[in-house]
């Protein structure tokens, strides 16, 4: 049962923090909302920023996992999986309950630098541009970082663009564009 409570709280305060926002959503909310006790929350969460930095840490192992899961399912050769990735993002654009990055939208929240909420955030897209940047290198891309960086520019600009502006195809014109640096990406020199 103390587990379960634990991870009801946090996917509670998930979803709160996601829909509403961090800062506008108080402890008293979360524990209602949860069906349970200030104690208990504390007791797990000493503070409201244990709690979001939790949420943000079970956010980035759920969309790492779901990122890998997407590509490996879509796509057989590592240029294939870093357009397969743009697939996953225009899916979760298109849902009803899309309120943006958590990411992005907790970096904005706290955006004084070396906070750790911020650095969080900044942490998911450190390991978001390696991903990439290892699909690079197994597609032969000799400016495999340079490319990485560029891809998560595209996806973070069309996930803020769809979140300013539902249903505008904002994640296709990304990837029609990613096509085209990947494209046009220098191989490795043949040795």
């Amino acid at each position: 049962m103390t587990r379960n409570l634990k991870e009801h709280i946090l996917q509670t305060a998930s979803e709160l923090f996601y829909s509403q926002g961090i800062k506008s959503t108080g402890v008293d909310a979360i524990v209602k909302a949860a069906g349970t006790t200030k104690m208990s929350l504390y007791k797990y969460f000493p503070s409201k920023d244990d709690l979001v930095l939790a949420h943000l840490s079970k956010s980035r192992a759920a969309m790492l996992a779901q990122l890998q899961i997407e590509i490996e399912a879509q796509a057989d050769t590592p240029k294939q999986k870093l357009l397969a990735i743009f697939d996953m993002f225009a899916k979760l654009v298109k849902s009803p309950d899309f309120r943006g990055c958590p990411f992005i939208n907790a970096a904005a929240e706290f955006a004084v630098e070396n906070n750790p909420v911020q650095q969080a955030a900044a942490e998911f897209y450190a390991e978001f541009r390696k991903l990439l940047a290892d699909l690079a290198v197994l597609a032969g891309i000799a400016n495999a970082e340079q490319l990485a960086g560029q891809l998560v520019l595209l996806i973070a600009g069309a996930i803020v663009d769809e979140q300013m502006h539902r249903h505008t195809g904002a994640m296709q014109n990304a990837q029609a564009a990613a096509k085209i640096l990947i494209d046009n990406s220098q191989p490795v020199a043949s040795s």
